[in-house]
């Protein structure tokens, strides 16, 4: 998936002349918490955040003030030069930027302009539909040998359950090289029948660790 996929294109932006006032009021009327702020051109020159604006008024974002902090340029308090991406990004990709730089929004650019903008509530949604978690289903863990054809044997059961696979998630077993977790959400709501062949098989279900259900 890509980042032109997931992106917002309708994006709220100021001028580095506008002033922190104008920046809280567009947060507050378009219930926003990052602005990229853009030259004439539409190019992106920074980015201001709720954080910022706390930090420059503190406990004064949710109460009107006639403070001259309200009336300074928003260039004052803007984080210059911000990390932005592509359209054509991969959204791993963009994910790995907020973790690695501690970003909450990337402002996203092509041919120099701001075409976009992605933050991180935007990223929780695409991983929640990816994964099928708003989906009614089971999930299951197992704990497997970390060789190759595992993944292959193990969706050998669910095909003989007639079950649909909504997503595969595959993780580290802590610090265990020689196992992965494989985590299984099904389209079933009562996976008792396939926690059943899989220990029959000799699979170590983790989750869900139904009471009653033994080899």
């Amino acid at each position: 998936m890509i980042v032109e996929e997931i992106m917002k294109t309708e994006i709220h932006t100021l001028l580095p002349e506008n002033t922190v006032h104008d920046a809280v009021r567009l947060m507050r009327e378009k219930k926003i918490r990052h602005v990229p702020i853009v030259n004439k051109d539409n190019a992106v020159v920074g980015i201001i955040t709720e954080h910022d604006i706390k930090n420059a008024l503190p406990s004064c974002l949710r109460q009107e003030s006639n403070s001259a902090a309200y009336d300074a340029p928003i260039e004052q308090i803007m984080v210059k030069n911000p990390i932005v991406g592509h359209p054509l990004d991969f959204v791993e990709e963009v994910a790995f930027t907020f973790y690695d730089s501690k970003i909450s929004c990337l402002p996203i650019v092509s041919a120099g302009e701001l075409v976009g903008i992605v933050t991180t509530t935007d990223l929780l949604y695409t991983y929640i539909e990816l994964t099928g978690a708003h989906r009614p289903g089971s999930k299951i863990d197992i704990r497997v040998s970390d060789k190759p054809g595992m993944l292959f044997e193990i969706t050998k059961v669910f095909h003989e359950n007639k079950a649909n696979v909504l997503s595969v998630l595959v993780y580290p077993d802590g610090d265990n090289l020689k196992s992965r977790i494989v985590s299984v959400r099904l389209q079933v709501i009562n996976p008792l029948h396939i926690i059943e062949d899989l220990r029959k098989q000799g699979y170590d279900v983790l989750w869900p660790n139904l009471p009653g259900v033994t080899l």
